[in-house]
């Protein structure tokens, strides 16, 4: 996971992973989107390929690359994890659902519409 997140921690690498979601291209199609110079691209896919994130075939001379999703799995997972209210949040949510099922039990209990405000 960790060569994952250090493969996608450049800006120009996510944006070569974006262009191969469509479309499997070659070396020189990536390297002909950027202003930077086709070795620093080359080293760029090196990363990729290394972090599994990209697979490349020969196609006659050319290096054609795909993007391969599966590593991402396990950084997406984490991040979910990340993302996902903790223990005590998740709790809190239910107790303030339960608050608010209460209320409305008794105001409706009560003789009033649960949209009326109580009166003091």
């Amino acid at each position: 996971m960790d060569e994952v997140a250090g493969a996608i921690a450049d800006p120009i690498r996510r944006e070569i992973l974006l262009m191969l979601r469509d479309e499997p291209l070659s070396a020189g199609q990536i390297a002909d989107r950027f202003v930077i110079s086709r070795p620093a691209v080359s080293r760029h896919l090196r990363v990729l390929r290394e972090a599994g994130l990209v697979r490349d075939t020969a196609d006659g001379r050319r290096r054609v690359y795909t993007l391969v999703a599966a590593p991402l799995d396990e950084l997406a997972g984490w991040l979910g994890r990340l993302l996902r209210p903790s223990g005590w949040q998740h709790r809190l949510d239910a107790l303030e659902t339960e608050v608010y099922r209460t209320r409305r039990e008794r105001q409706t209990a009560a003789g009033r519409h649960p949209s009326q405000k109580e009166t003091a």
